[in-house]
Parts: structure tokens; sequence; C-alpha cells
């Protein structure tokens, strides 16, 4: 089974999410580019902290690497990385050499995220993979080496694990590798 053979259907494609407890909203609008895709969103919450508003750009190629990313809030923090031949670079174009392993990155706040290694890689029912990702959270925007386990369920279920086991929930996903539904999270509204 493979999204990677599979063009997104309606691009421009806007998508939303919502938590499942506090307030909050995930507005996510995917293009295509020249280089491949660009997801672009705007992510307003709480989720137990003090209350967030993030803008984020990813930039992937066509099979969904991620090439570059750019996040910032509303109170004026700005984060931007790139990805070049394998290597992550910051915005002063600092090679980051403790990212070297991560492809995909984890935004907290955004399922979209989630998406990356469903849709980059081919699955067959029943395999797991673990990934290094480059986690970034919205309290501090400093970047983290996190390593996560997904497992191909079924054509359109994955099972998400911490790799320290301390959380997973099974994503549906929809024809396009994208998280319907996010168990104790994050569903989707639109």
């Amino acid at each position: 089974m493979s999204f990677r053979d599979v063009a997104l259907l309606a691009v421009p494609r806007s998508l939303r999410w919502r938590p499942v407890e506090g307030v909050g909203l995930e507005h996510l609008t995917l293009a295509t580019t020249q280089a491949g895709l660009r997801a672009e969103g705007v992510v307003i919450g709480e989720r137990g902290e003090p209350p967030y508003g993030v803008s984020y750009r990813i930039d992937c190629t066509a099979d969904f690497t991620v090439t570059s990313f750019a996040i910032a809030t509303t109170d004026g923090r700005r984060l931007a990385m790139e990805r070049r031949a394998g290597r992550w670079h910051d915005a002063a174009d600092t090679r980051l050499r403790a990212f070297d392993a991560c492809i995909d990155i984890d935004l907290q706040g955004s399922p979209f995220t989630n998406t990356l290694p469903i849709r980059r890689e081919r699955w067959e029912i029943g395999q797991s993979r673990t990934f290094a990702m480059l986690y970034i959270p919205f309290d501090d925007f400093v970047p983290r080496l996190d390593r996560q386990t997904y497992t191909c369920l079924a054509p359109r279920l994955f099972r998400y694990q911490a790799a320290d086991r301390s959380f997973e929930a099974e994503l549906p996903v929809d024809e396009d590798g994208l998280v319907v539904d996010y168990p104790s999270l994050f569903e989707r509204i639109r």
C-alpha cells in the first residue's frame, strides 16, 4: 500500500482540525509548487498551556520529504530551517548536526505533520517503522530530536507511538494520507 503513487486529489486543499479538549483550531492549505508541495497553516490553542497563535509554512518535495519550514508566533518569535543534501541548517546557515537523521518534522499542535512519514513511505499492513523527527514545541520553539514509531494497521489506519511508549494513538487517514482523527487530541472538522 502506498500513498506515494497517489497525487493529492484536489490541490489546493484546505483542512481544519480542532482540539478534542480546550479551545483551538488549525487551518491548513495544501498547494503544489514547482518543487513539490507547500503546506501553510495557522494554529491557535492552549492545551493546558498558555494560549498560543502560530503560523507555519512547510515545503516538501512531491514525495512529502521536508525541504524547509518556517514558523512564527503572534508575539514575534520565529524559527526557520532548511534541509539541503540531508543536512539541516538554521536561518543563519549554521549546520545543525544533531538533526541529520531527521527527514520529517513534528509541530506540537498540528496533526498535519503526522502525515509526512505516512505519505513519504511505502507501507505493508503490519509493518512498523521508527523515525527520527525534528520536533518543535510551541512553548519555546527549541527543536528537539524525537523518535516516533508508526505501524500500518490497515490501508487507512496507522498506530503512532512515542519511542519511549509514553503515548500512542490510532490515526485514521483519508485517501490522501491526511489525518482524519487523532483520538484524545484532535478531530478534523473539514
